[in-house]
């Protein structure tokens, strides 16, 4: 991997740029990748389409902005809508399934994955609040491109008091992740 490009895009409130945070900590403190992490989102916070976005290499970054993403996570509609433009052939696209229509034209060549993410969070972790949790379990089987146990790690160490709540949301995350990556090969 000399440079992968992860864009994550959602409504304020959803923990995106938690999501990217958490992401790019795990892959430099962890899994020793140069990360850089950025973020934006409208003048509504809440609410407002937001993206953040983590450019990984195994050398140093010389351009910290997302070009062509290798993979667009979109947890909303109108961020899939505002943010899904420029992906790369061959790209990864994963989708909260209850959120999400595939709309409009994509490079042929990118993969879709469809996960329940805010349906698992809310359904079987029974906290909603989770659902990035969800999302970065599902990213890390679809892609491999961070380390599981890393992911355990920094979750433990950035929230002690729910860590059992958010290590359920990841081992789901994961399984609804391994699903996905089954049904598209069948």
């Amino acid at each position: 991997m000399s440079r992968y490009e992860v864009r994550i895009g959602g409504f304020g409130g959803q923990g995106i740029v938690t999501m990217a945070v958490v992401l790019g900590e795990t892959l430099s403190l962890i899994d020793n990748k140069y990360v850089v992490q950025t973020q934006s989102y409208g003048p509504e916070a809440r609410g407002g389409a937001s993206k953040s976005e983590v450019v990984i290499g195994d050398e140093e970054i010389d351009y910290p902005k997302v070009q062509r993403p290798d993979v667009f996570i979109a947890m909303s509609r109108a961020a899939y809508l505002e943010y899904v433009d420029g992906m790369r052939e061959g790209g990864i696209l994963i989708v909260d399934e209850d959120l999400v229509q595939i709309e409009g034209s994509l490079p042929s060549s990118v993969r879709v994955y469809k996960i329940p993410a805010t349906r698992i969070a809310d359904m079987e972790v029974g906290n909603k609040q989770t659902t990035n949790v969800v999302m970065l379990g599902a990213l890390a089987a679809i892609t491999g491109i961070v380390s599981v146990e890393g992911l355990k790690q920094r979750i433990a160490e950035r929230w002690p008091r729910f860590k059992e709540l958010n290590l359920k949301a990841l081992e789901l995350g994961l399984e609804a992740g391994r699903r996905a990556v089954e049904s598209s090969q069948t």
